[in-house]
């Protein structure tokens, strides 16, 4: 019983690890993109795991890793959110550009659109800045995404269709302002 135990215990971190390797960079980059501060997305994320790692050194499993570790992702962000209320949304918000990684060959002009356009995020509310990150972002399916969040896909796609609707109009409106 003993050696069974152990082999289970192995086969849990093994299984920790795997997930680990997996998901980390994307859940840094989901993160990243939603509280736009670098350090605070690696805590996020730090605890992301820590939380998960508890979990199942409780005896608990996980059927989905991907979907279990942006649900512990999201409420990490919204338990860091509650603690950091009394800071106020442009403290967070102030870090400028969103540097890609991995894509060297996009232009200056590219990157620079990009940065603009992740900003614009953090004026869609909490609902359709996480549905719009999570799919063009983090190339989550709509499935997956409506796995993490635990709602329907009908939800999923009324938020995102809202969302980019809203981002197409924040867009509008700064071109506006840019040809003034």
């Amino acid at each position: 019983m003993g050696s069974e135990n152990t082999n289970r215990g192995e086969q849990v971190e093994r299984d920790f690890l795997v997930a680990y390797d997996e998901n980390a960079d994307a859940l840094f980059r989901h993160c990243f993109a939603r509280v736009r501060d670098r350090e605070l997305a690696k805590d996020i994320v730090q605890e992301t795991f820590v939380r998960t790692w508890e979990y199942l050194a409780k005896g608990k499993q996980i059927e989905h890793p991907r979907a279990f570790l942006y649900r512990a992702l999201n409420n990490c962000l919204v338990d860091t959110m509650r603690k950091k209320r009394s800071s106020s949304l442009d403290a967070m918000t102030e870090e400028t550009g969103f540097e890609p990684e991995g894509e060297p060959d996009l232009s200056a002009e590219t990157r620079e659109e990009m940065g603009e356009a992740v900003q614009l995020l953090t004026h869609l509310d909490e609902a359709h800045a996480v549905v719009v990150t999570m799919r063009y972002i983090d190339e989550m399916k709509i499935g997956e995404i409506a796995n993490v969040l635990n709602v329907s896909e009908n939800v999923v796609s009324v938020r995102l269709h809202r969302g980019v609707k809203r981002l197409r109009e924040l867009w509008k409106a700064r071109e506006a302002q840019i040809k003034i």
